[in-house]
Formats: structure tokens, C-alpha cells, sequence
């Protein structure tokens, strides 16, 4: 049984400690504390450096949170040097240490040592363990099948008097010299045919105190474990033929939990279970936790007391209603009810009866039992899986009381069964409706953050499960983007790019998710990111996605969050706007311009990005070709999308303009026609027109009011600065004054080079900011005057 009082340490909104930042910072740059040894390829602890117990276990754990399979004896061989390195307590759960690796650290004299699942340990390992057992109190071997021997005896067909590493095994009579070991945990051995094994394992281990044989096979009676006269904890889930060991459990009167639970209910059967669970209970006087899920124990629920109080003439109404119990072989325990009693998938759905003596009990009747049953199995994949299938069912269709509890149970299962694909997708599924839910703003920066590692592990490890990538993008998208996500933003990034590059069919709802994320990730974040979007690779797969639109001749959302993914990419971003130049952009938009034209959204998305594009001196040149500079002049007169796709090809304009005459080298259409159409689409735009446009800085924009050479590009400027002060003024106002527009203003209208339309825009201009600069001023004297 796993503990039931589960603590985390991201569930409360407290900062993490600076020995797990510092930690997870070393651990991402082993080269400031570590050498790379160039011949053997290892890590070396930099000489002069000496790390305390307490920092060394935690490295090893934080690289066990980061990558279970990334910690090998590369990283292990910082612990070489004994003098300037102490462990005692390692876990090493999953990892892909050798047997060299783990002798590295056993040396260390270690006091408790996990190695379940540790595929590349062989039997040296159990030597090594062998030569310095005395101080192991706890070895958790687990799954781990590869260290201990296949067998104990000669095979058949062997001369009994040669001698061969099998048979001093019997000879020496012992497997483990681990004289002083308090636990072990030894899972799914399978060794038919050699009663004896088990036997010799369990002989020198005299002082354990918690024995765990879980999934073992051929245990027999389990007589070889009565000289354990310290054994508080036995479990036995999973074990076939349980029922011939029960005899002898029954002797162990140190007893104080005890696990015979299964798995498959077939293998849990017992004849005449109320007998059975009565005698194992008034046996064992100091059980406080018992565990018989998947088994008839429980028996029907029948009250056989009562119904022979009933025979004898006593009325319903007369009985003790206080000392009620369904579970007949516990009647003894009415008064002294269990601590913890494990009745999931037993027969006869023991855990809904009514009167359960037990304070904590495992199964699906509620949440309070669906979430022991988590904290109870979570070494236990199969039954794990179907607790968090029934604790989705309660975030799906009901509420969940405790979603903080939940929480952490569900993080830790998707921590501990990374590979683990349905555990993963069953846990993900609910983390969708924590994410969701009304109440999420409760949850700590760490539960979030916890919550994102997570998802984004599980999506990196089932990369082909389509079922785990849509429950992680769906989940991730209940996140705000890109603010929750920005300490793992390349990872996440990568993650995105890859769905959509994978996923050419679009139908695909994976995909669609993806490119709707990869979106809200260029969006809001400042040049540095957005030139990491790119570095990854954004671009290129944009505009892949588009020319397969292009060859199908379709149109959707797809299509058109490409574009507006780049336009959000190449936003005062230039050297995106190379890419894009570079990756044949400009003939993509001029063939989605033919094959779609009257798709206003994808227009818009379009000419956005080429605004950015055009806002690049080193780049405008790229865009003086008679077919572009004739198209943009068009879109001029444009209605799509009121002004937009209007106002964006103007500014196109304004900045090509914005080089000179000399730069103008086509001879059609003219400078002076597109400059006159320009003026004249500007003069029709609607100045309270409300805008479908963000701008993060104006300096594109101010640029151009110092154009005195063509006035026609301060028109555009202005008419811009002038539209979204007046329309949007508690976003845009102050942002002109604190990029210095005012002054460019102050000094146009200075100057006798721009026309009276521009004078009066920039006018506009500086009213409205004034005006909001005196109403906020007048606004905190009232607010002043109140206090």
C-alpha cells in the first residue's frame, strides 16, 4: 500500500527553495559544477569542490523529476570521489545506471537504495550489493528481474559434482547478505518449479520489518518467513494461490498491514470468505490496515448476526443500529474499526455498503474513496489506471470536493508512470477540467507549472497516441498563453511545430489545436522569443502548411492562422521576415491572392504580415517588382474587412515610399499614381473606425512623420497615431508619449512641408493626449482628495 497522506510540494503558493532552484539550474548546466572527462566521456566533479549529503541526494533526485531515463553513470560518475561526495539514500527508479554506476554509489555505504526498473543491472549487481550489505536497511528491487539469479539449483542435466555459480548458492546458503535489512520489495518474480528459492531468499533476512512479494509467483505457504519475528508489514497483492498462505500469515502476530489483494478477481476466491476474514482478523490483534481488494472476503453483505437475532423472535427495531456491520468477517472489528481497509473490485461492491469499520477505505463508491485508492496504488499500474478513469467520470459529470488532493495524486501517477500510456491519457483527461474550471485561479504558480511539465512529458514520450495529443493541447490551451507557459516556451515551441509538421491531413483536430497554440505562443512575447520561434523552425513549417493548401486548392482556418502566425513571428522581428522572403513568401501570397480572393480574413493576416516585412529598410527593396507594387496599389481600394487590408497595403506603401525617389526603380506603376491613390484611400477611411490591429511600439509608425521628403508617408502616420488615440485611447496614448511621438508631432507642425490634412491630424493627436494625460491627473486628485 502507498501512503494515503500525500504531501506535495507544489500544492501551496509558497516560492520553491533555493536549494531546488539552484539545483535545477545545475542540473541543466552540469558544467558549472562538472568537467567533462574528454576520453570517457563522463562528468567529473570540478576539483576543489566538495557537495554535502543533502545536496548530492537532491541532484539525483531532480534528474530523476527531469529525465528518470537520462541519469546513467555519465552523470552518476560525479559521485565517484568519496571524500568530497556523501549519499545514503538513493532512488534510482526507471533509470538506465549500469552495474559499474551502481557500484560507484554503493560504495558509498548506503543506508536504502531503489532500483526498481532499472533495465541494464545484471547479477553483478547482486555481488556488489552482497559486498556491502551490512548497512542496507531498505532495497527496493522491484521489477528489476535481471539482478537476482533465474535459479538456485543445478539444471538437470548437469554433473552434481561440478561446481557452477548456481549451486554456491544453495552451498553458501543465502542470495541477499544483507544482514540488517528492515524492508524489501521484491515484484512479478516468476520461478516455477523451484519451491525452494524463496525459501533461501528470505533465510538471513531475520530483522525485516516490511516485506513486499507482490505479483511473485510460487510462494507456497509462506512457512519460510515465520522467523521474521519484527514483520509489521507483508504484501502479498497479486499472488496467486494466496489462500494456501493464509495458515501461516495467521501466525505472524506482529502484523500491522497486511495486503492480500488481487488484481483478477478469479484468482481472490475463498471458500467460506466470512470464515476466512474472521479468523485472519482476530488473528492478527495489531492489524490496522488491511487491504483485500479484488477478492469475495468481504462476503454478500449480509447481517448474519442479525438475521439469527431476527430467527429468535428479536424485532428490527430493538437491534444495536450502532454497531452495524456489512462486512461479516469484520464484525469484530466493530469497535475498533480498521485505519485503513482496501476493498476495491471486491465482489458483491463491498466499498458501497453502508457500515464499513474503517476510517479510510479504497474503492469507487465516492471521491473520498476513489482518491485513497490513488494514493493507495500508485506502484500498481493496473488498478491505478481504473481509479483515474472513475476520478475523471467525477471531474466529467459531478464535482470534485477535494481538487487539490486530486491534484497532487494525479501528478504524482503521470510522474511515476511516464511511459505508462494510459495512465497518462486518463490522467491528462483530468487535469483538462482543473484547468477548466471556475476555480483554477486558486491554483499556485508551482501546481501550474507542475501541471505543464507534466502534460508536455507525456506528450513528448506518446508522440504517436493521438488520444494523449489532443487531451494536452486541449489542456494546455486552458492555460494563459503564452504567460504560464514561457519557463518551458522552446520545449512547448518544439512540441507544437512538430504536431503540425506530422500531420499533413486537414481534418486532423490535433493539428488545427496545434497551430491554434503555435499562434498564442508568437503572440504577446517580446523579439528575443519571437526570433527563437523562428530559430525552431516556424516559418519553413508555415509555409509548407500553406503551399499544401495551395496544391489542394483549399481554404480554411488552417490556412489562415498560418499566416496569422507569421504575421505575429515577424513582428519587428526582421530576420523572421528574411525567412520569409527567403522561403519563397512573397509567391505564396500572391497565389493565395489568385486562388482566394475574397477570403478577408486570410487578406488581412496577409497584409499584416507584410506590413512588418516592409517595415525591414534592409528588406523593401525585395518588394520593388512591378506585379507587387501594382497589387498593393489595388488593395488600396479594397473594403475587406472594413479598413484593414485598405490601411495595411497604405502602410506597405507609406514605407516603401519612405526610401526616396532614388528607390523607387520600376517605371510602373509610378511613384506619384500610388502615392495619389494612397492619399485618396486614406482620405475615405473612417477615423473612429475600430481596429482589428495590437501594436506593442509605435516606432515603425514615428518613423515615418519624419519623412519630410514625402509628406504622403507622415499622411498615413498620422492618420494612424490619430485613429487609434481617439478609438482605443487607454492603450495607445500614453505609449505615444512615452516613445517620444509628441515631440515629432510638435516639431511637424513646425515645418511648412506638410500639408494642412497632416497638420490637422497631428493635432488630433496631441489633443487626445492631452485630454487623457489631464483626465487621469484630475481622476488621482479626486481619488486623493477622498483618502
Amino acid at each position: 500500500m502507498g501512503t494515503t497522506n500525500i504531501y506535495c510540494p507544489w500544492e501551496d503558493s509558497s516560492p520553491e527553495s533555493l536549494l531546488d532552484l539552484c539545483g535545477k539550474y545545475v542540473i541543466s548546466h552540469p558544467e558549472t559544477f562538472c568537467v567533462l572527462h574528454p576520453e570517457s566521456g563522463l562528468w567529473c566533479l570540478r576539483p576543489g569542490l566538495a557537495l554535502p549529503m543533502e545536496i548530492c541526494e537532491k541532484l539525483i533526485t531532480l534528474w530523476q523529476d527531469g529525465d528518470p531515463k537520462g541519469l546513467d553513470d555519465k552523470f552518476i560518475n560525479i559521485f565517484k570521489d568519496l571524500a568530497c561526495t556523501r549519499l545514503k539514500r538513493i532512488t534510482l527508479r526507471n533509470s538506465s545506471v549500469s552495474d559499474h554506476g551502481l557500484n560507484l554509489l554503493l560504495s558509498h555505504h548506503l543506508v536504502e537504495v531503489d532500483i526498481s526498473n532499472c533495465s541494464k543491472l545484471t547479477e553483478r549487481t547482486l555481488e556488489n550489493i552482497n559486498k556491502v550489505g551490512e548497512t542496507l536497511t531498505a532495497l527496493v528491487i522491484g521489477k528489476t528481474k535481471t539482478v537476482l539469479p533465474d535459479s538456485v539449483s543445478l539444471p538437470e542435466s548437469s554433473d552434481s559434482s561440478d561446481s557452477s555459480p548456481l549451486s554456491e548458492i544453495e552451498q553458501r546458503g543465502f542470495i541477499l547478505k544483507t544482514p540488517n535489512l528492515r524492508k524489501l520489495v521484491v515484484r512479478d518474480l516468476y520461478l516455477p518449479m523451484e519451491p525452494q528459492y524463496f525459501a533461501l531468499l528470505m533465510k538471513p533476512l531475520s530483522k525485516l520489518t516490511h516485506l513486499d512479494m507482490s505479483g511473485c509467483f510460487f510462494l507456497d505457504e509462506l512457512t519460510y518467513i515465520l522467523h521474521m519475528k519484527f514483520l509489521v508489514s507483508l504484501n502479498l497483492h497479486s499472488v496467486q494461490r494466496i489462500q494456501d498462505a493464509v495458515p501461516t500469515i495467521m501466525k505472524i502476530k506482529t502484523l500491522k498491514f497486511l495486503d492480500i489483494s488481487q488484481v483478477n478477481q478469479k484468482y481472490g476466491m475463498f471458500e467460506s470468505p466470512n470464515t476466512v476474514l474472521g479468523n485472519l482478523v482476530t488473528s492478527l490483534p495489531n492489524l490496522t490496515g488491511l487491504d483485500i481488494s479484488g477478492t469475495n472476503l468481504p462476503g454478500d453483505g449480509t447481517f448474519d448476526n442479525y438475521r439469527e437475532s431476527d430467527k429468535n423472535g428479536v424485532k428490527e427495531e430493538d437491534m444495536d443500529t450502532d454497531n452495524l456491520c456489512d462486512i461479516p468477517g469484520l464484525q469484530s472489528r466493530e469497535n475498533n474499526p480498521l485505519e485503513f481497509l482496501g476493498l476495491y473490485n471486491t465482489t458483491h461492491a463491498a466499498c458501497h455498503r453502508s457500515h464499513i469499520p474503517a476510517k479510510l477505505v479504497t474503492g469507487d463508491a465516492n471521491e473520498e474513496q476513489i482518491l485513497a485508492a490513488i494514493a493507495a496504488y500508485l506502484d500498481r499500474p493496473e488498478v491505478l489506471v481504473k481509479a483515474l478513469n472513475e476520478l475523471f467520470h467525477i471531474f466529467r459529470f459531478e464535482t470534485c470536493h477535494d481538487q487539490q488532493r486530486a491534484l497532487n495524486l494525479i501528478i504524482l501517477s503521470m510522474l511515476r508512470h511516464r511511459p505508462d500510456k494510459h495512465i497518462q491519457i486518463s490522467g491528462s483527461a483530468s487535469l483538462f477540467y482543473i484547468a477548466k474550471s471556475e476555480d483554477k485561479s486558486g491554483l499556485s504558480v508551482r501546481a501550474r507549472r507542475k501541471m505543464i511539465v507534466v502534460l508536455l512529458d507525456a506528450m513528448e514520450t506518446h508522440l504517436d497516441d493521438s488520444t494523449m495529443m489532443r487531451n494536452g493541447c486541449l489542456t494546455l490551451c486552458q492555460f494563459r498563453i503564452p504567460q504560464d507557459v514561457l519557463f518551458e516556451y522552446p520545449r512547448l515551441v518544439l512540441l507544437v511545430l512538430h504536431l503540425i509538421r506530422g500531420r499533413g491531413d486537414g481534418d486532423d483536430f490535433v493539428s488545427r489545436i496545434a497551430i491554434y497554440l503555435l499562434n498564442s505562443l508568437a503572440c504577446q512575447v517580446d523579439g528575443e522569443q519571437k526570433e527563437l520561434v523562428g530559430d525552431l523552425g516556424t516559418i519553413e513549417t508555415m509555409l509548407k502548411l500553406i503551399s499544401d493548401r495551395l496544391q489542394q486548392h483549399v481554404h480554411d482556418d488552417m490556412l489562415e492562422i498560418a499566416w496569422s502566425a507569421m504575421w505575429n513571428v515577424t513582428d519587428e522581428t526582421p530576420v523572421n521576415c528574411q525567412r520569409f522572403l527567403d522561403g519563397h513568401g512573397m509567391t505564396y501570397f500572391q497565389k493565395c491572392l489568385r486562388e482566394f480572393p475574397d477570403k478577408p480574413e486570410l487578406l488581412r493576416n496577409m497584409m499584416g504580415l507584410l506590413g512588418n516585412v516592409a517595415e525591414v529598410k534592409e528588406l523593401r527593396c525585395r518588394l520593388m517588382t512591378s506585379d507587387l507594387l501594382t497589387t498593393f496599389a489595388d488593395l488600396l481600394d479594397s473594403n475587406s474587412d472594413g479598413i484593414e487590408v485598405s490601411y495595411n497595403a497604405a502602410g506597405v506603401l507609406s514605407h516603401i515610399a519612405s526610401d526616396g525617389v532614388e528607390a523607387w526603380t520600376i517605371d510602373h506603376p509610378t511613384r506619384n499614381e500610388v502615392l495619389e491613390r494612397m492619399v485618396a484611400a486614406i482620405e475615405r477611411w473612417d477615423l473612429a473606425s475600430k481596429r482589428n490591429i495590437n501594436y506593442r511600439s509605435f516606432q515603425p509608425i514615428l518613423r515615418l512623420l519624419e519623412v519630410y521628403h514625402t509628406p504622403q508617408c507622415q499622411h498615413w502616420a498620422a492618420w494612424a497615431l490619430a485613429n487609434l488615440t481617439r478609438v482605443y485611447p487607454d492603450k495607445y496614448c500614453s505609449l505615444v508619449e512615452e516613445e517620444g511621438g509628441i515631440q515629432l508631432l510638435e516639431v511637424l507642425l513646425k515645418s511648412s512641408i506638410p500639408y494642412m490634412r497632416i497638420q490637422n491630424l497631428a493635432k488630433i493627436v496631441i489633443t487626445q493626449c492631452q485630454h487623457y494625460k489631464d483626465f487621469g491627473s484630475l481622476e488621482r486628485m479626486d481619488l486623493d482628495s477622498d483618502s
